[in-house]
This record gives C-alpha cells, sequence and structure tokens, in this order.
C-alpha cells in the first residue's frame, strides 16, 4: 500500500509519460503522452499510426499489479486508471468481433481481425474439432509462405509453425496435405478471407473467455459474442441465450447471475475474485450495447440501487455502436501504414497479456433492447433453433490456459446451495447433459420429472421475489442505523459547542433556555464532577506505583 501512495505521488509530478502499446503482429509502439491525456488521445494515435478507420472493433487492453486485466477506458485519464509506474505497457486487440469479419470493408481491418484470432486459435481460445483446425492452419500457412514449393519446403516443414497450444502429427501431415493440394493459387489476401469466413462458422468464434465455477463447483468459461452470451464446459456449449433473450445481467461480490426471458432461466456462476466478476458484468453490458442497440444515445446510465455502497455504474462511449453487422463503407489508403512483410512472420508468439476491467463491487441490470436479428450464420441458427443450447464445439476439453488467469479452487458452500435452489439447476454435469437430452436418471426421476420442473419454476419466481424484498429491508434498516448515528454524533457535538467557552449568538440562546440550565446542573455538571474524581483516582493509583 506504502508503495502504491509513493508511486502515485510521484507520478503526479510527472507530466510526460512513455507508453507502449504492442500490437497484434507483436510489434510496438512506443509514444510520449500528457499527464493529463485521455485514452481517447492514444487509441487515435494507435488508429492514425494503422490507418485504421474501422476502429469501433478494437480496444486497448492492459494489466495492473493486482493481475487484474482492464480495459482502457477512453473517457478517462490514463494515468488515473494505470496502477503501477511509468512507462506503461499495454496491448491493442480486438475487443467486439464483427459477426460477418468478411464483409469488413478495410483490408487493414480484416487483416487486424485475422491477427486476433490467429493469436485466438494459438491460445486455444478458437477451439474447434480437427477437421476445422486442419483447414485453418493451412489457410495460415498459405497467407504466410504462399504455395507449395517442393525445393524450399522440406519433409516436415509445417511443424515449423506453431498454430495451437498443442498438436500431433498426423495433424501437422493434414496440414501439409491440404495446403499442397487444396490452396494451390490463392493469394495471401484470399487465404486470410477464406480463413475469417471458416473462423465465423465456429463455436467459439469471438469468444474472450472468463473462467468461473457453476453451481456445483465446476469449472466452466463464460463468453460473450456477437451471437449471444455462451458456457463452456468440457468440450460442449452447454448454454447459449441470443442477446434479445437476455434481459439483465447482475452480480453481487464473485456471483454472477444471468437472467433471460425465455422459460425464465436465471444462471448463477462464481468468478474467481470480486474484481473479475465485475469484469465479466462490464463486458457483457458493454457487449450487449454494442450488438443490441443501433446508437449510442440509447444507451442507458445504470447504477446501483445499494443506498451506502459503491455501485457500479456504465456509460458507453460514443460513436461504437453504428457499424457491426453492417460496417460503413471507407474509401481510405489501404495498409499504408502496415507493410506487406509483416505479413510474413512464421513464428506467433506466446506474449498474450492478461488484462481486464475492475472499478466497484455491486451492478444492475441492463434490459436489452431489441432492433432485430444480428447476422447468425447458418449453422449457428441451426443450433440455436435446436432450443437446448447445447453443441460439441471440439473434440477436446476446452482449456485456454495461456489466456486467461487461472480459476483459484475456493469454497462456496453456503452461496452454491441457494444459488442451486435459485437455478434449479441439477447437481452434476452429467445430471445436466441428461436434463438437456430429456432422459430421466431413474425411474422415480422419470415419473417426478413434470412435477419437478413445474415446482422448480415455483421456486424460482418465490425464491427471486423473496431475494428483492430481503434487499429492500436491508437497505431500510441500512438508512435507518445510519440516520440514527448521525443524530446522536450531532446531539454530541452540540453538547460539546454549548458546554464551550464559545461566544457565538445562537449558542447563547440556547445557554439561557430553562432545559438548558436544568440539564447543565441535574446532569452535566454530576458527570463531569464524577469523571474527574475517576481521573484523579486513576491518577493517585499511578503516582503510588
Amino acid at each position: 500500500m506504502l508503495s502504491r501512495l509513493m508511486s502515485g505521488s510521484v507520478r503526479s509530478l510527472e507530466r510526460e509519460f512513455s507508453c507502449t502499446v504492442r500490437l497484434l503482429d507483436d510489434t510496438e509502439y512506443t509514444c510520449t503522452i500528457q499527464r493529463d491525456a485521455k485514452g481517447q488521445y492514444l487509441f487515435d494515435l494507435i488508429c492514425h499510426h494503422l490507418n485504421l478507420l474501422e476502429k469501433d472493433y478494437f480496444g486497448i487492453r492492459y494489466v495492473d499489479p493486482d493481475k487484474q486485466r482492464h480495459w482502457l477506458e477512453f473517457t478517462k485519464s490514463i494515468s488515473k486508471q494505470m496502477k503501477s509506474q511509468p512507462p506503461f505497457t499495454m496491448c491493442l486487440r480486438v475487443k467486439f468481433y464483427p459477426p460477418d469479419p468478411a464483409a469488413l470493408k478495410e483490408e487493414i481491418t480484416r487483416y487486424l481481425v485475422f491477427l486476433q484470432l490467429k493469436r485466438d486459435l494459438y491460445h486455444g481460445r478458437l477451439l474447434c474439432k480437427t477437421s476445422d483446425a486442419a483447414i485453418l492452419a493451412a489457410y495460415i500457412l498459405q497467407a504466410e509462405i504462399g504455395d507449395y514449393d517442393p525445393g524450399k519446403h522440406p519433409e516436415g516443414y509445417s511443424s515449423k509453425f506453431q498454430f495451437f497450444p498443442k498438436h500431433s502429427e498426423k495433424l501437422e501431415r493434414r496440414i501439409a496435405e491440404i495446403h499442397k493440394t487444396e490452396l494451390i493459387g490463392q493469394t495471401p489476401e484470399t487465404s486470410e478471407l477464406n480463413f475469417l469466413q471458416k473462423a465465423q462458422m465456429l463455436e467459439t468464434y469471438g469468444v474472450d473467455p472468463h473462467p468461473c465455477k457453476d453451481v456445483s463447483g465446476n469449472p466452466a468459461f463464460l463468453a460473450f459474442t456477437p451471437f449471444g452470451f455462451v458456457v463452456l464446459q468440457g468440450n460442449k456449449r452447454v448454454h447459449f441465450l441470443k442477446w434479445n433473450e437476455v434481459t439483465k445481467l447482475k452480480f453481487e461480490g464473485k456471483t454472477f447471475h444471468i437472467y433471460a426471458n425465455q422459460k425464465e432461466i436465471i444462471l448463477t456462476y462464481f468468478a474467481p475474485t470480486p474484481e473479475a466478476c465485475k469484469h465479466l458484468w462490464k463486458c457483457g453490458v458493454e457487449n450487449q450495447a454494442f450488438y443490441k442497440l443501433e446508437k449510442s444515445s440509447q444507451v442507458r446510465t445504470v447504477s446501483s440501487s445499494n443506498l451506502f455502497f459503491k455501485g457500479s455504474r456504465f456509460r458507453y462511449r460514443a460513436g461504437l455502436v453504428p457499424s457491426r453487422s453492417c460496417p460503413s463503407i471507407t474509401h481510405g489508403p489501404r495498409l499504408s501504414s502496415v507493410p506487406r512483410t509483416r505479413r510474413r512472420a512464421v513464428h506467433i508468439s506466446i506474449m498474450e497479456g492478461l488484462e481486464s476491467l475492475r472499478d466497484s463491487a455491486h451492478s444492475t441490470p441492463v434490459r436489452s433492447v431489441s432492433h432485430g436479428e444480428s447476422f447468425i450464420p447458418r449453422s449457428r441458427s441451426h443450433a440455436a433453433e435446436a432450443g437446448d443450447g447445447s453443441a460439441v464445439i471440439a473434440d477436446e476439453s476446452y482449456n485456454p490456459s495461456d489466456s486467461v488467469l487461472p480459476t483459484p479452487v475456493a469454497e462456496h458452500s453456503l452461496e452454491l446451495a441457494v444459488s442451486r435452489q435459485i437455478n434449479g439447476a441439477p447437481c452434476s454435469i452429467e445430471e445436466e447433459k441428461e436434463s438437456e437430452a430429456g432422459t430421466p436418471m431413474g425411474g422415480e426421476l422419470g415419473e417426478l420429472g413434470a412435477d419437478s420442473r413445474a415446482a422448480g419454476s415455483l421456486q424460482v419466481a418465490a425464491l427471486s421475489e423473496a431475494e428483492q424484498v430481503n434487499k429492500f429491508v436491508l437497505s431500510v434498516l441500512r438508512l435507518l442505523l445510519v440516520t440514527i448515528g448521525l443524530l446522536f454524533v450531532l446531539l454530541l457535538l452540540l453538547i460539546v459547542l454549548t458546554e464551550s467557552d464559545l461566544d457565538v449568538a445562537f449558542l447563547r440562546d440556547i445557554r439561557q433556555t430553562p432545559e438548558f440550565e436544568q440539564f447543565h446542573y441535574e446532569y452535566f455538571c454530576p458527570l463531569r464532577r464524577w469523571f474527574a474524581c475517576k481521573l484523579r483516582w486513576v491518577g493517585g493509583l499511578l503516582i503510588n506505583k
């Protein structure tokens, strides 16, 4: 704490800071910023450096000393947001994935999204089946080195590229086979475009995973995509809610709640820390606003209903919402600031920072405003119409260990019990899978399935109503206690002032009242003599010792 205070005092004396931003191709952009410069100034410098016009999809991330990720807020001062000493180091990343990246008008924008997805593939965020992984890697290989040339590319040449966190020799051979036979003649631009079109069809496209635990204590990853809210467990997507189905996002401490209008669904998960839960909530609110609202003027500023505790506030920066599924057409020069040689990089380095948002400790609901369905690829729309939101995403479990903070093992015994009742959730993942498939676990469960579901829905409504009543009662009690405390403090202050020697008009008027004289002679003077006697007695004991 002392070091942070000292670093803040030293930082306040400096007028300029050095700031380094790591770009998506692993190069660095370094600049000097004024102490009062806002995040928008730095973001505009980077966009000018890259000649980036479709900038609404991107953001700047950084990590604080507590290893908590943050998105840089563009309307606030950079120096006030950073909790470390300069020079500052940040990363340019895709914050909002375009629903249809192939429809982006600018080549530089498509290229930056391509680089982000390539990183996602390497860090395990863009997880897919082996067949899809081979095709994606082959597209990257074609974009990086061009057509296969036996003189330049010896046996095993694809193993020099690191496309995934781990892969087998069989997968390497399949990648080389596709590159040699199916992609001949494709230009780098065409290969990148094909990569984008293939990636957007995957269930993990646009996933920035947040590690959590479900009500049974099982690990899960929550994410917000251009198409809605998803929950990944094992090698399955166990929940998927479209943005127009999500009615409220809420968090309390480490607990995160998702409310949906379809069948009154309430999902509850536990983040590793309150800061991580706040980051999860804010990412959800921002994504919902970006993909559902037509213009930024529709975004409301919301704050917590708690009376005496700092609550979450959300204000969306203007200018983000217009360019989404139908990007604005721009005609600026393309890639003039990004040399084509950078696109030939062979190695994808491991330097993804661990970054996020952290503000306060409570949340408030944000209601979705629907303006028609977003663009959803055909495979996604079929999966969404299936009804249960479940889908197999890969041949192995989803575990992007290099890209997110590890989830510590924490005990939530009381919270888990309450949340399991609120959710109507099963006791294990196996039960949840069977309930989604409509298969009973036993004869008794099969006979009472309908009654249990009906009782569960009634219990959800009753508990939700009771929860709201309890919160209202607690707020009233807090208000009453604070009011009583303030009155007591004011009374003591008034007594001290009236018994002092201050010669003020209103104090003289109080001293001349019969009530004050009675209080002075019957209560205050005896009490003062009693205290004086006790002090003399204690003083005598100390002297004798």
